[in-house]
């Protein structure tokens, strides 16, 4: 029997010979849009023909770049309108770690203006004509972004999230409940930033909200196994967990 996760997807394929971030040439537009005053930057990437629904992309903790548009292009080779949200601001994209530190922080110590901004971001895809129907996925910062969202049930329209290498944690005073699913995580078994007892730990909770999950663990993925080109990728855990990804829509979109 052939399963899925052996064949490459065809739009994963081409982003692995394109090769680096370099040889990356953006498909879809930039779009700026305000939220209370405030001026950010997505990237957007539409489906040719009829859209099989939406996808909004979080990005990680360097803020939205190409790697985060080349997912949305991926995505809309597959059908899918695709809009890479900004959390941090326009023209916001910090290259030292203290700056990333210092920018993720600012997001998870104000817990609503980070469920704002992606609910922000979300308004405005669809506003420039993506699909209501939509998933909501994020890399690293952008995947404990997801579980966020996914807890406080603020998202219309939104039917499932997915996370890939992302922060677990859930915050003091939050919880899961029955209907935050369903949820994809996708975690490196080599992870040294998350461990694998923050998986299991989350694991529980699911479990005993009875939310509906999936968690796929990679043996010896480390954290951000999924960025092309970095000492950090990891193509088989790539290709398996974009195909639960793509499996995680064929569901739900």
């Amino acid at each position: 029997m052939t399963t899925r996760y052996s064949l490459i997807p065809s739009a994963l394929a081409l982003a692995l010979a394109a090769g680096g971030a370099h040889a990356f040439e953006p498909a879809g537009e930039e779009i700026t849009y305000q939220v209370d005053g405030e001026a950010f930057e997505g990237y957007l990437s539409r489906a040719e023909g009829e859209s099989r629904g939406s996808v909004l992309i979080i990005h990680d903790w360097d803020g939205l770049d190409d790697y985060e548009r080349r997912r949305a292009d991926m995505l809309a080779d597959l059908g899918y309108d695709a809009f890479a949200a900004d959390l941090y601001g326009q023209g916001n994209r910090p290259a030292e770690t203290e700056a990333k530190k210092a920018e993720t922080a600012r997001l998870y110590e104000d817990r609503e203006r980070m469920r704002a901004l992606t609910l922000a971001g979300l308004a405005e895809a669809r506003a420039q004509g993506a699909a209501s129907n939509a998933v909501i996925m994020g890399y690293c910062f952008g995947g404990a972004v997801v579980l966020e969202m996914a807890r406080s049930g603020e998202a219309d329209d939104v039917h499932g999230f997915a996370s890939f290498h992302g922060g677990l944690t859930t915050p003091e005073g939050q919880s899961w409940s029955e209907d935050a699913g369903p949820l994809l995580i996708a975690h490196g078994g080599a992870d040294a930033s998350i461990s694998l007892d923050d998986v299991a730990t989350l694991g529980k909770e699911l479990e005993d909200a009875g939310t509906t999950y999936q968690i796929e663990v990679y043996s010896g993925a480390p954290h951000a196994f999924t960025v092309f080109g970095s000492d950090a990728y990891q193509q088989r855990a790539d290709e398996h967990s974009w195909s639960a990804f793509l499996d995680l829509l064929d569901e739900v979109l």
